[in-house]
């Protein structure tokens, strides 16, 4: 039976409401058997997700933008190193089941449109208004905003249920 893989996509220079937030996500994400997926590396939303993934037992995958793992967060269980750099969100979010933004970035906003484009649904965490309805007129059915971890996962166990990962 095929694992649900989520994926958590944030800033590396993340505020810290936006590293407690993903480090919650981590854990509920684990706590329902789900595999964590991140970009990999050391730093903001990504290390703070793995380690709440962790700390709930989850095993965690990163997808690495680098030749080699040095900037690998030392909470992932499974590396793929790709030398793609940024060209590598496009794996993120076709290997994910869900996709979740946890706060915005440049290189978050790139991972949703992906997403997006993809047909994938999106799950905007703390996004600004302005950030929601901007991706909400790309695709209103995929883009589904909240505003805690648990609706979160409430959200992603209703698109689960429902068939509609893709």
């Amino acid at each position: 039976m095929k694992k649900i893989v989520v994926g958590i996509m944030g800033p590396g220079n993340a505020s810290p409401l936006e590293v407690q937030t993903a480090r919650e996500l981590g854990r509920c994400i684990a706590s329902q058997g789900w595999i964590l997926l991140t970009g990999g590396c050391n730093s903001g939303v990504m290390t703070a997700a793995n380690q709440g993934a962790k700390e709930a037992g989850g095993l965690t995958l990163g997808i690495l933008p680098d030749r080699d793992d040095r900037h690998l967060c030392p909470h992932v269980d499974i590396a793929i190193v790709t030398d793609m750099g940024s060209a590598r969100n496009n794996i993120n979010v076709l290997s994910s089941d869900v996709v979740v933004a946890c706060g915005m970035g440049p290189g978050t906003a790139s991972e949703i449109a992906l997403a997006l484009k993809a047909g994938k649904f999106v799950i905007l965490l703390h996004l600004s208004r302005a950030g929601q309805e901007f991706f909400a007129q790309l695709a209103p059915e995929k883009a589904i905003a909240v505003d805690t971890p648990a609706a979160a996962v409430d959200r992603i166990r209703e698109i689960l249920a429902n068939g509609n990962p893709k």
